[in-house]
């Protein structure tokens, strides 16, 4: 009366490693961001301690938040023109026949870069411009003009090499359909 219940075969949940890291697939925009963005938390904590465990607010955290947050998103901006991530409209790419899309994507391309050098010079005449000091510390605020200036020149060169990388393949990530991956 005792039946054996083995199952046909042994079931074996494997799960594949997704959190491999590979330090090729960052750049070096990739490590200051995450490096300002600590700097940033870590800023907003001390900030956020003084207010309201000691109850007397450090008076250079909240001027120093709003910096380190415009160069997280300016570093950001590159990383994400990096990855070709910024936000764009797909549905005219892919509709249309290959060679309207792949000169529509080439003007895109063109014109960013465009775009990223003109906001890059006058990120750096204002920066020149500027001579006043931060309202809470004593650094420059062309300091701030400056980083911001970096992170056009990084998103200046990395739509070039993504431009670069689009014409040797082809194609570019706004041209994708199932069928063309």
């Amino acid at each position: 009366m005792t039946e054996d219940r083995r199952p046909a075969e042994e079931v074996t949940f494997e799960v594949p490693d997704d959190d491999v890291f590979d330090a090729r697939d960052y750049g070096i925009e990739d490590y200051v961001t995450f490096g300002v963005f600590w700097i940033l938390a870590f800023d907003v904590f001390l900030q956020f301690f003084s207010r309201y465990v000691l109850g007397n607010s450090i008076a250079w955290t909240e001027e120093m938040a709003r910096y380190l947050l415009v160069m997280v998103g300016f570093l950001g901006s590159a990383m994400a023109v990096r990855t070709c991530s910024h936000i764009s409209v797909e549905f005219f790419y892919r509709y249309m026949p290959g060679v309207v899309g792949r000169t529509m994507s080439t003007l895109v391309d063109l014109v960013s870069i465009a775009f990223y050098l003109a906001m890059s010079w006058l990120t750096l005449k204002l920066a020149n411009q500027t001579s006043s000091m931060m309202v809470s510390v004593d650094i420059p605020k062309s300091l701030l003009y400056y980083l911001v200036l970096c992170g056009f020149v990084l998103m200046t060169l990395r739509a070039i090499q993504a431009t670069i990388r689009h014409w040797r393949e082809g194609t570019s990530e706004l041209m994708f359909t199932d069928d063309k991956r």
